[in-house]
């Protein structure tokens, strides 16, 4: 463990690094090139991930809805989720049809290059700012069975 407190390679400590210099709270997953934190924006609250992929040089951010699709709005789920991610440019959500779990996922690869503080700051604020922008119709998809349409638009303006 160097002085950012994670055991991993250049990608990771890149990424803790940046979290550590702009106050955020983490921890890593023993064992794992994950660092774990929460996040509160105005819309609501939820975990997030870093996760390294250090030889494939590739850095993965996910934000994760603390709360899953229930089965029978997964599909209504799917549909905002499609309708949201139609001409994203960085970024996209998932949805894990197993479990109804949503989440928002900026990626980068830089093989051959470095990862530097401003490409970890873009990924991460950009994620939790769309994680934030979608969460309220994205919940009321979920428990108010809102139209997923009707939802985007609502969202979109």
């Amino acid at each position: 463990m160097g002085k950012t407190g994670v055991d991993g390679g250049p990608v990771l400590k890149a990424v803790a690094a940046f979290l550590t210099a702009d106050d955020w709270k983490f921890q890593q997953i023993e064992g794992k090139p994950i660092l774990s934190m929460g996040f509160k924006g105005e819309n609501g609250s939820w975990r997030c991930y870093a996760q390294a992929k250090e030889p494939q040089e590739q850095f993965i951010f996910y934000s994760v809805m603390e709360s899953n699709a229930p089965a029978e709005r997964r599909e209504a789920v799917a549909e905002f989720i499609t309708r949201a991610n139609y001409g994203m440019i960085i970024g996209n959500f998932e949805l894990d049809y197993s479990d109804g779990e949503v989440r928002y996922k900026t990626s980068i690869d830089v093989e051959g290059g470095e990862l530097t503080p401003g490409l970890v700051k873009s990924l991460i604020y950009l994620n939790v700012m769309m994680m934030d922008k979608y969460l309220p119709g994205i919940m009321s998809v979920i428990y108010a069975g809102t139209d997923p349409a009707e939802a985007i638009e609502k969202v979109e303006g």
